[in-house]
Order: C-alpha cells, then structure tokens, then sequence
C-alpha cells in the first residue's frame, strides 16, 4: 500500500466557500503577476523617475504574493508533500521580500515628502507667477491708458483744453460719476471749483485751503480715498441715492509757474497744489484697484508736467509778443531818427548853401578890396571883415562836423603832413589875436617828436586851433605855453591807456593858460555843446562854443583822449589830449612833397587872356566869382542856367565853374550833358569844377561819378581861387579835402 504525504484538513470544508476562495485565489494570482508588468512598462516609459530599483523590488515582492495565491490553489485538496514545501517555501520568500521592502520604504518616505514639499513649492510659485502675470497685464492695460491720456492731454499747450480734456479722458477710462479740479485762488488761502466733468460752467464754489482732508491730500503723492460727504466730494445730488460711490483725491503740482491765471488764479511762483477729485458711481459695489489708483497718480503728475509746459509756452509767446512789440517800437524810433536824420541834413544842406552863398560874396569882395589902393584905417576894416568872415565860416564847418560826427558819416582823411610845420601855421594863426591881447605864445616841441607823420592833418589842425584858441580867449593876462612830445608806453590818463604800436605813436599836446581857470565840478560841462562855466570870465568871454565839444569827438576819432586840469578858479587851466598818429616810413623826397604847398604869389600867376565859363543860379554869388577871375586877368562868361550853359560853352573856355546847389543827382546832369557834346573832341572838352557849400563826402563822390575834374568849396577867396586855378591847369584835377 503507497504511503500518502497529503496533508489532511482540520475540519471538514464546506464546499460552498472553498470554491469562492478557490476562485478569489485565482484572481489574486492574476493581479499579481499583472501588477509587475505596468511596473515595468512605467519604469521602461519613465526616464527621470529617482527609484527604480525600489520598483523592481516592489515587483518582486508583489510576484512572490502572487505565486504563494497561485499555488494556495493545490492547498484547497488533498496535496502531496511537495505541494507543501513549494508553498512554505513562496511564503518565505514573501516574507523576507516583504520585510525588506517595508525597510526600505522607511527610507523612502522622508524622500517623497520632500519631493512633495518641492511640488507644492513650485505650485505656489506658479500661482505667484499667476499673479505677476496679472499685474503685468493689469500694468499694461494701465499704460495704455496713460498713454492715451497723456496723447490726448499733450496732444494741445493750451492750458484750458489740457484741464478739460484730462477730466473728460479720465472719466471715460474710469467710468466716473464725475471728476473735478481745484485750483487755488489769487491769495492762495482757498481752493475754487475751477473745472468739472458735468458742467461746462460750474458755480464759483470755494473751500478753505486749511482743510484735514485737503492737508492730508496734499501731504503725499498718492492718490487718497476720501470720505464722499468731504467739502470737496459735494459735487453730485444725493437723492434717491443710499450709498454714495468712493471717491479719491489726488494732488496736481503746478510747477514753477509764473502769470499763469485761471478764475483768478495767483501768479505763482512757488510750489503750490491743485486738487483733484474723482468719484464712482452711486450705488454701486464698485470699489477703487490699486491699478487704478496708480493710474490716476501718473495721470496726475503728467498733467502738472503738460501745464508747466503750457506756462513755459505761454511765457515765451508772452515774451515773444513784447519783443515784437519793442522792435516795432524800436523800427520806429529808428524810422523816425532817420526821418530826423535826413531832415536835419537836408536842412543844413540847405543852410549851408544859403549861408555861404553870402559867405562868399563877402570873403571874396573882402580879398578883392585888400588888392585896391587903401589907407591904413581902410585895411584894418578890410582885414577885420575878412577875419570875422573866416571865423564864421570856420564856425560853419564846425556845425556841418559835428552833425556828420553825430551820424556817424565823418571819416579820417590820412596823409603825410610836416607836423612842426603845422604847429607853427597854427601859432601863426592865433598870434594876431594874442598880441592883442599881450599874451606870449610859447612853443615846444620835444627833440623825439617826429617830423613826418600819418595822420588826418585838417582835423588835428582844428583841434590844436581851437584848444590854443580858447586859451587866447579865456585869457586877459599872463601866457600861454603850448607843448608837444611822443607820449611813452604805458603812460596813463583818466580812463585811457596808451599803448603804442610800431607803425604808430601817440602824440601828447598840452595847452597851459594862466587865465580865470575853472571849478573842477565844472570841468565835464565843458565837453558838451555851447557849454557855460560859472567863472566871470568865461560869462564874460561866452560860452565855449562848439570848439571843444567836435574836438573830443575828433579826438575819439583818433583813437585818443582829453580832459582838462584846473585847481580852480584865478588859477589857470591846462588842457591835454593825446591822439594816435603813424610814422611816416617816405624817403626825404617823398617827405618833401608831403610839405604844405607855398601858395602862387600874383607875379607868378598869370591867367591873362584864360577863358572861363561860370554857371551860377544867384546873381551876387555869380557877380563875386567872376570877380575873382576878373581880378586874375580871366576872360568870363556867366550864365545862370544850365540850358544857357550848355548853349554858351565851347572848346574855347578852358575852365566852367558850375555852382551845386543841392546835392540831388539832377544838378549834376550837367556835366553828363558836357561829355556827351564833346564827345568828338574830347581834348578840347573843358574842365568842369563844381562850386559847392556841400561838405560831405558824397558831393565828393558823386561829382567824381559824373565825370567832374574838380571840386571847389565855398566861400572862396582871391588868393583860393588863384591856387585853384593854378593846381587846376597844372594837374587838370582838383579836388579839394572835404
């Protein structure tokens, strides 16, 4: 008989219940062995999963659960010995892999929660993420808005229209019930309604400036929620209305403005606040977000920078409207000064004309008179008239200077001249009067001064004359000294420094007088015209005249200085000036000819039988010149028209003297006329010479452009028109320094 190593139940099973735990195994085992290989497809898929191994393990663990169900299924009959072993076996195992696995995972688990930790971490910082994004956008959604705000308020420099269009955009952007602005009033103690989104013309409502609410807006830069029933938030009926909106308010910095007045708003030239005020709708649940506010904060601050600009505009337009204003006055006044000008000139055109058409007539009847037989009493007359004649004629070109000097027109006329000579010439000129007064004239010229000199010779004559003049005549006693030296390098005179050059040197000419002498406070008067000191002897003498005054300015022409010392009256005076002259860099024979011309004594001229042409439009002026020519044995024809002129002249007159009686170009058509008769035989054509009281250098130049070969200036004397026609015939061109 075998011998069965089955192993025998316990108790008898029932069979209902063994065939569910039959199959339950069964479905266990399936699971298992199933479990494993998602197991293993999950980490094949997986490339970063950290456990792996832990995995495999756990795979192990649950295939070794699964075959212990598996062969629990040959448990449920009557099983051999081996069934047994297997089966104690597959539970061991089971049993070692489980308890290694439960350790494992002992290790495991502080690792997955802080894998956990990290995964929450990255959630909250993916909502954090979240919520920049938002503000991002929510930033962007608000500089959007600022820049159409700031298009639209930028968009004008209009102070009005900046205010308005800002309420107006923020009210659109905003959905406001209303927004408001205030402005400070002239005194700047209160706030005034100035500006509101609903009313075109809001009342004239004002507030105290001292206000908590205004003080605590004022107080920061940011945008402040405020209560709705604040004096500055009554902007908006409240019936049938129980909950009123929020409102905010923002300060409006008006920036370094100046004139800058709305409703009577100060001129401002300090920092000082406006107030704005916005409001949401009644009965809402609508609250005020933090974009919105910081929306209004930059809107706030753009429009203080569009108003500061608007001021600065409205300055410069200002500005720009008074300087246009002043040019318009100042082309006026310039206008109207060169009106005056012109008028002046034509005047003393005119007058000068006038005045030495008599001039004439008396000098040159004076210097025929001196030719006849006279007696002693009768030539002193005669040269007494011919005196006061050439003074009044210098008094003449005295004014004429002056009025040139004042606009400007007068200029230098440089030359080479013998400057001891002209000293001399001078005191020959002033000894006549100083003998008669008994007052010595003394001359010193220093050893350096310079023989030949550039300079202007006519007007460093004039101011020499009329210094040494008023000496004469502001002296009834004593002497007169009068010295000339080379000022030296660096020597300094009130508010003038001398600073000679190579080619030039300064030349200091000093007139002492021991006469009345002069009040130092009297002293700056003596420069301006027809001046009067306080001394007697100057009331009694006249006044200065226009001597010293067109001295300074010809001095000043010179690029030199002068003033007069005194220490008071009975005391005397000295008068000093110093004027910049070239050296003269000419051989000796060059020098020579820069030597005043001796004039033609009467036996060396001779003009017997020269035929001359006079055109003259006044009779006595016409009478005087022919005169003149008469006496120097001239044959002269006289006309008193340019027609009879043209019609009388021929190749016979060698010379026609045409008087210029104004300085239009008509008068000088004349001569053009001339030319063209003789243009065929040029060579007999006359010199033509233009008779002229006009001093100034366009007489000069126009004649020269219509062909003149000379220019005479009146009034004219015998022994001038000798050497006129004697330099005329000679040369076959005159024109005088003018």
């Amino acid at each position: 008989m075998e011998v069965c190593n089955c192993i025998e139940p316990q108790w008898p099973a029932d069979e209902l219940l063994m065939k569910y735990q039959y199959i339950s195994d069964f479905f266990i085992a399936i699971a298992y062995f199933s479990i494993p290989l998602e197991l293993i497809y999950f980490v094949k898929k997986s490339a970063v999963f950290p456990y792996r191994w832990v995995l495999v393990q756990f795979g192990a663990f649950i295939v070794l659960c699964g075959a212990t169900h598996l062969i629990n299924l040959w448990t449920f009959t009557t099983h051999s010995r081996t069934v047994a072993l297997v089966m104690t076996t597959a539970k061991v195992l089971t049993a070692v892999v489980s308890c290694a696995t439960a350790l494992m995972l002992v290790h495991i688990i502080p690792d997955l929660l802080s894998v956990k930790t990290r995964e929450m971490f990255l959630k909250n910082k993916a909502a954090e993420l979240d919520r920049e994004m938002g503000l991002i956008r929510t930033q962007e959604e608000t500089g959007r808005h600022v820049r159409m705000l700031t298009h639209e308020i930028r968009s004008t420099l209009d102070r009005h229209t900046i205010l308005k269009t800002t309420l107006v955009e923020l009210g659109r952007t905003l959905a406001l019930e209303e927004c408001a602005l205030w402005m400070p009033t002239r005194t700047g103690l209160e706030l005034q309604l100035s500006y509101t989104l609903r009313h075109q013309h809001p009342v004239e409502y004002t507030v105290p400036i001292q206000l908590p609410v205004i003080n605590q807006v004022f107080g920061t830069s940011r945008a402040v929620k405020i209560s709705p029933n604040s004096p500055v938030a009554r902007l908006r009926p409240v019936s049938g209305k129980y909950m009123l909106g929020e409102v905010v308010a923002v300060r409006v910095p008006l920036l370094h403005l100046s004139n800058f007045q709305i409703n009577d708003w100060p001129e401002l030239t300090t920092k000082r606040y406006a107030l704005m005020v916005l409001m949401l709708p009644s009965d809402s649940a609508r609250q005020w977000h933090v974009h919105e506010l910081e929306l209004v904060e930059v809107v706030a601050d753009q429009v203080a920078v569009a108003l500061s600009h608007a001021a600065i505009l409205e300055e410069s337009m200002r500005a720009r409207d008074l300087l246009m204003e002043q040019n318009v006055a100042l082309d006026l006044a310039r206008r109207e000064a060169e009106t005056a000008i012109r008028a002046r000139n034509d005047f003393l055109a005119v007058m000068n004309h006038e005045m030495r058409t008599p001039m004439h007539a008396i000098i040159a009847l004076s210097s025929l008179l001196q030719e006849t037989e006279l007696t002693p009493e009768q030539r002193l007359m005669v040269e007494t008239i011919l005196k006061s004649s050439n003074l009044l004629a210098t008094l003449m070109n005295d004014v004429l200077d002056l009025s040139r000097l004042e606009d400007g027109s007068l200029q230098l006329e440089l030359g080479t001249f013998n400057l001891h000579t002209l000293f001399r010439e001078v005191l020959n000129l002033i000894k006549p009067i100083a003998v008669v007064k008994k007052l010595p004239i003394t001359l010193n010229l220093a050893p350096d001064l310079p023989e030949f000199v550039v300079g202007d010779e006519k007007r460093l004559t004039q101011i020499i004359l009329n210094i040494v003049g008023n000496a004469v005549k502001f002296s009834k006693q004593g002497s007169i000294y009068v010295t000339a030296l080379v000022t030296k390098s660096g020597t300094r005179s009130p508010d003038f420094f001398v600073v000679p050059t190579g080619s030039h040197f300064y030349l200091r000419v000093k007139v002492k007088d021991s006469g009345a002498g002069i009040n130092p406070q009297d002293i700056p008067k003596l420069f301006t015209k027809f001046a009067q000191t306080q001394s007697l002897a100057t009331r009694s003498s006249g006044g200065s005249g226009l001597g010293l005054a067109i001295s300074k300015r010809f001095v000043n022409l010179m690029e030199g200085n002068i003033w007069i010392e005194s220490d008071g009256l009975g005391k005397g005076c000295m008068a000093i000036f110093d004027v910049k002259l070239g050296i003269s860099e000419q051989s000796n024979e060059s020098k020579q000819s820069g030597i005043p011309k001796v004039p033609a004594t009467p036996q060396h001229a001779n003009f017997t039988g020269l035929k001359v042409l006079v055109m003259d439009e006044n009779g006595v002026s016409r009478m005087v010149t022919k005169g003149l020519l008469v006496h120097l044995g001239c044959e002269v024809t006289t006309v008193s028209s340019s027609e009879e002129c043209l019609r009388v002249v021929s190749h016979e007159h060698k010379v026609v003297f045409m008087d210029i009686c104004l300085p239009g170009v008509e008068n000088y058509q004349i001569s053009l006329r001339i030319h063209e008769k003789f243009t065929k035989q040029r060579h007999q054509r006359p010199l033509l010479v233009a008779l002229t009281g006009n001093t100034d250098k366009s007489t000069k130049d126009k004649c020269m452009s219509f062909g003149l070969d000379g220019v005479l200036l009146k009034p004219v004397s015998l022994d001038n028109m000798r050497d006129v026609l004697s330099d005329l015939l000679e040369h076959r061109v005159l024109y005088e320094a003018m």
